[in-house]
């Protein structure tokens, strides 16, 4: 048996790293193996899962060394890397971490800068010349690491991002009306919905409706307050859509987003960044099944390409209009987009994803006993 540490935040963290660390973490252990977790926090939380060993509170660089220490008694540790969980400038603080580490350790980059700034490329690069593996959730991000960092390309490995689908909603039921364009998860400026907002309004002649699912980011919310989700309403009324937009603040759990995804007829994804490569979200909702419609970013395009969904450009509310028209109105188009969405969803799911996980693991270690 083979015990996996992992550094990352964790719940009762909410965000979109914490959720991914907890359901691989499930995984591994569901086949035997066992966890040990390190979780990244602002603050102790006397509600932390069983399997967390410590937590270690951002910009305390001197817990350091006593979060090496409890990961130092897994056989190899997974780092889930991005720059804004850790502490110190850029989130070097994890250096102090991985340099005191004596077990090998595999880093997963959920984030690969375009255009890094100059300590946010030593952090990567040092991460990446220590650690075992590198893994990437998507060829486009290898492709941008590889281009553009100092990094060994024999230890970057490509394994996607998981998804909580196990298997697609079946795809051949009635079409309900009206047609449920869903958009979800942590809401912020970025995520584009006033653009699908203005889009909605563009359709009138359309028995759509727009769910707005997930709350707000707990950093916006912490800066910002409810700014961004109050300016959504308003634009929503001022669009004269207000009664077909349907907006719910809830946090997303696991089986919350089962249920939420299953009865979603068409899924968008209407983010601004035209560099993001990788997305949960989308992962999330080929892995169901949905018909989608993107921004055109590099995960879209590598994952949507083969005619999984359609692609739009950017704060584009016309393009978006344009493309929920064709999926609404366009015999087949819909069922089709389901159909090669769904011929994806055995390699996204979590099973397939915790054992190449573990595969890199125990090469790991193997690796580190022969070269000691």
């Amino acid at each position: 048996m083979t015990t996996f540490g992992f550094l990352s935040t964790y719940p009762p963290t909410q965000c979109g790293l914490a959720t991914f660390s907890a359901a691989l973490a499930g995984q591994v252990g569901r086949t035997g193996d066992s966890v040990r977790v390190v979780s990244l926090v602002d603050d102790y939380s006397a509600h932390a899962p069983a399997e967390v060993a410590y937590q270690w509170v951002r910009d305390r660089r001197d817990q350091a060394a006593a979060a090496a220490a409890a990961l130092d008694q897994a056989d190899v540790v997974f780092v889930q890397h991005e720059y804004g969980i850790f502490g110190g400038r850029d989130g070097e603080d994890v250096l102090d971490l991985v340099r005191r580490l004596e077990v090998p350790f595999v880093v997963t980059l959920h984030t690969v800068l375009l255009s890094p700034a100059p300590r946010q490329r030593e952090i990567l690069e040092e991460l990446a010349a220590r650690a075992s593996a590198v893994v990437t959730m998507t060829k486009a991000a290898r492709e941008r690491l590889l281009r553009s960092y100092a990094v060994d390309a024999s230890k970057v490995q490509v394994v996607p991002h998981g998804a909580a689908h196990s298997s697609p909603t079946p795809v051949d039921r009635p079409q309900p009306r009206p047609w449920r364009m869903l958009t979800w998860g942590l809401i912020g400026p970025g995520k584009g919905v006033e653009w699908g907002i203005e889009a909605l309004a563009e359709l009138p002649d359309l028995d759509l409706v727009y769910e707005v699912v997930g709350e707000t980011h707990p950093k916006v919310l912490a800066a910002r307050g409810e700014i961004y989700r109050e300016s959504l309403v308003e634009r929503a009324w001022q669009a004269g859509v207000a009664d077909r937009v349907r907006f719910d603040g809830r946090y997303l759990t696991t089986s919350h987003l089962r249920r939420v995804v299953a009865t979603a007829d068409l899924v968008l994804l209407p983010y601004e960044s035209r560099d993001q490569v990788t997305s949960g979200v989308l992962v999330e909702a080929v892995a169901a099944g949905r018909a989608v419609i993107s921004t055109d970013f590099p995960h879209a395009r590598e994952l949507l390409g083969g005619g999984a969904g359609l692609l739009v450009p950017p704060r584009d509310p016309a393009s978006i209009a344009a493309a929920v028209r064709r999926v609404v109105t366009e015999p087949g188009l819909a069922a089709s987009l389901r159909r090669r969405a769904s011929r994806l969803a055995p390699s996204l799911s979590w099973s397939a994803v915790g054992a190449a996980y573990q595969r890199l693991g125990v090469e790991a270690v193997s690796r580190h006993a022969l070269a000691s």
